[in-house]
Formats: structure tokens, C-alpha cells, sequence
């Protein structure tokens, strides 16, 4: 009799371990899925901030001499491929399209500008793509890359709005987790999120925050 009770407990035992660890495991899955949609939650490419909200605040331009907004042009779509290699987390192509970036801003027209408020902010904004391109372009290390990534986009960003650079959608996106929950921004032409700054790991975590045309 004693042996029937000493095994019935055991049993028992057994079974309550099992589902345990079987409701634990569940619980963390749970966790998990809920952390997985939260990100993928705020990457609606749909999900568009207001008519007029503005991020970036630049003056605008007129009457901006051609050469100065074609080498604005080229210089954004040389960024989009920087951005898309961190997307991809591959640093030599980041490294690669930085030097592009930098020879664009080295080669940037200013002298065409004739107005001294316009001269004033290309200058202001040149100087900041020059230096945190070169600081991309200088490193292998696609974590300190990526550590530049902002100002290079905040720059780029003002430049393209300030002197109406290009006519098609430019997108000011969002990350809030980004530097440990401090957030960081970088530029797009497409409204589907595709993050730099975790590329495949949190690669739609993110949201579109300001719009230009």
C-alpha cells in the first residue's frame, strides 16, 4: 500500500513539473509574439503623421540656382544607398556610399548661391554631412557607423526641404528605441520602414514622422 501512495505521488509530481514548465514556456512565448507585433506594430507604412507636422526646421528657399539642387538631388540618392547598406548591416558598402556622400558634399556648388541666407545655411548643413560622412567613410565598425547616422540625416534632410531639392516624397523616420530607448531618425524616399540601425534584427521598428512634398 505504502509503495501504491509513494508511486501516485511521484506521478503526480512528475505531472505538475511538466505543466510548469510547459505554462512557463508558454508565457515566455507569449512575451515574445507581444514584443514581436509591438514592433512590427509601428511600422505601418500607412501610418502617416499629420497634415504639416514638422520635425526638421528649415527656411525655405526660392530662386535657388540649378547646379545647387541637382548636386542636392544626387547627394539624397547617394544617402538612400548608404542608409539601405546599414539596412543590410553590411559596413564596407556603408563605408563605400559614405565616400560618395562625401565627394558630393566636398563638390557642392555653393559658390552659385547668391542670396547670403541661403549661402549661410548650405554651408551650416555641408559642414555636418562632411563630417559625419567622413566619420562613416572611416570606419569599418558598422556600430559607429551607424553612431553618425542621425546628424548625417538630419543634415541631408534640411538641405533637401531648405532648397526643395527633389519633388518626389522624402520621409523623416523614427526609431524610439534606438540608443538605449533615446530614439534616432534617418531619411527615406519609400514609406515602408526598413531600420538602419538594427537592420534584420528590428528591421520594421520604426515610423514615419515628417513627410516633405
Amino acid at each position: 500500500m505504502k509503495k501504491t501512495t509513494f508511486f501516485a505521488a511521484l506521478v503526480a509530481m512528475f505531472a505538475f513539473a511538466s505543466c510548469s514548465s510547459d505554462n512557463n514556456q508558454q508565457q515566455a512565448d507569449a512575451t515574445e509574439e507581444h514584443d514581436h507585433e509591438h514592433h512590427d506594430g509601428m511600422a505601418h507604412g500607412d501610418n502617416m503623421p499629420a497634415a504639416g507636422t514638422v520635425v526638421v526646421e528649415t527656411p525655405t528657399f526660392d530662386s535657388v540656382a540649378e547646379p545647387m539642387t541637382r548636386n542636392l538631388s544626387q547627394m539624397l540618392d547617394e544617402y538612400i544607398v548608404l542608409k539601405d547598406a546599414m539596412v543590410e548591416s553590411d559596413p564596407e558598402a556603408a563605408k563605400e556610399a559614405a565616400n560618395a556622400v562625401l565627394a558630393s558634399a566636398n563638390a557642392m556648388p555653393v559658390a552659385t548661391l547668391q542670396v547670403p541666407e541661403q549661402k549661410e545655411f548650405a554651408e551650416e548643413q555641408i559642414e555636418k554631412v562632411r563630417n559625419s560622412a567622413a566619420a562613416i567613410a572611416g570606419t569599418n565598425d558598422l556600430g559607429e557607423q551607424r553612431n553618425q547616422l542621425e546628424d548625417l540625416s538630419e543634415a541631408v534632410f534640411s538641405l533637401t526641404k531648405a532648397f526643395g531639392a527633389t519633388d518626389q516624397k522624402v520621409y523623416y523616420q523614427h526609431c524610439p528605441m534606438v540608443n538605449n530607448n533615446q530614439g534616432a531618425y534617418w531619411v527615406s524616399t519609400k514609406p515602408e520602414i526598413r531600420n538602419p540601425y538594427f537592420g534584420s534584427s528590428m528591421l520594421k521598428c520604426g515610423s514615419n514622422e515628417e513627410v516633405f512634398n
